[in-house]
């Protein structure tokens, strides 16, 4: 198997630990708080990592400490918003509805740019809003609460990610992603003082569902993402965290118990094709700029 290949395999497995976390986040809410929630898993991440990675940990600078005290404070929300989504509605919906953010990074990006979305990216957000109506209407058209904060959850990941793509040319990267994780660990913990009473688990699946959050879906999943980026293309990586939400259903359906209905298969599907054909778009014009590019050459 070529590098890209393995790299693009381990792509899948970081994908697939996100599905789990979802479940995990349920888990984990069974016996814990939100914020609680929040702090450990960052604080535990933080420390895993930091540990791998300690070297380039001492030699951080302001401008990195500075930047990762801004996305430390989005992915705090993210996963703040995340959770407590999760208390009202299904980790199946979830899964979809944050997944907005392939579609909301293509169109934020536009009016940055100052230009229309291209006919794919506006197919995408069509195939997209059909799905999330399908998902979250509940025939009077009212929708869940949770459905709402999950959605609001992929605006702030959708933000954080256009600002990442900004920052981490200025930084060095691993030890930016760990201290965000650090910051976001923190303002978990200042509010869970503030608003909560700070606990550990105290049950079997609390712990799992705790260690399962810090040590494999956010320090092994940052790991082995920013290790599978060195060697595979920025569209292979889209095409395949499309399958999140997928994986998200999944284990809901096997260790939580949660049901495959029509609706969910009818809304995830619209929201999983929009995903498709917007990292299908990217791909088509990445083909032609490399095909420009070697004709330039040749001539």
């Amino acid at each position: 198997m070529s590098i890209q290949g393995k790299a693009n395999v381990l792509m899948v497995i970081v994908t697939m630990f996100w599905g789990l976390s979802y479940t995990f986040m349920v888990m984990g809410l069974e016996t814990l708080a939100v914020y609680n929630v929040v702090a450990l898993r960052c604080i535990i991440a933080f420390f895993v990592a930091g540990l791998i990675f300690y070297k380039r940990m001492i030699k951080v600078n302001g401008k990195t400490l500075k930047y990762a005290a801004i996305q430390g404070f989005l992915l705090f929300i993210v996963f703040a918003l995340s959770l407590f989504g999760l208390q009202s509605t299904s980790v199946s919906n979830a899964g979809f509805i944050l997944s907005l953010t392939v579609v909301l990074v293509p169109i934020f990006s536009s009016f940055i740019e100052k230009k229309l979305p291209s006919r794919a990216v506006s197919f995408a957000i069509i195939c997209t809003m059909i799905g999330i109506t399908v998902l979250t209407a509940h025939g009077t058209f009212t929708f869940h609460k949770g459905d709402l904060l999950v959605a609001i959850a992929a605006l702030g990941y959708s933000i954080y990610l256009l600002l990442n793509s900004s920052f981490t040319r200025n930084v060095e990267s691993i030890s930016y992603g760990i201290y965000q994780l650090g910051f976001a660990g923190i303002y978990a913990l200042v509010l869970t003082f503030l608003f909560e009473t700070p606990t550990l688990p105290n049950s079997t699946t609390s712990w799992i569902a705790i260690l399962g959050l810090g040590i494999i879906c956010s320090a092994f999943c940052f790991v082995g993402q920013t290790v599978a980026q060195q060697y595979t293309s920025a569209t292979h990586t889209g095409l395949i965290f499309s399958l999140e939400p997928i994986f998200a259903a999944m284990f809901a359906m096997m260790f939580i118990g949660e049901g495959l209905t029509m609706k969910l298969m009818i809304g995830g599907s619209f929201i999983l094709i929009g995903n498709l054909v917007a990292q299908l778009e990217h791909f088509h014009a990445l083909r032609f700029i490399k095909k420009d590019a070697q004709e330039k050459v040749i001539q």
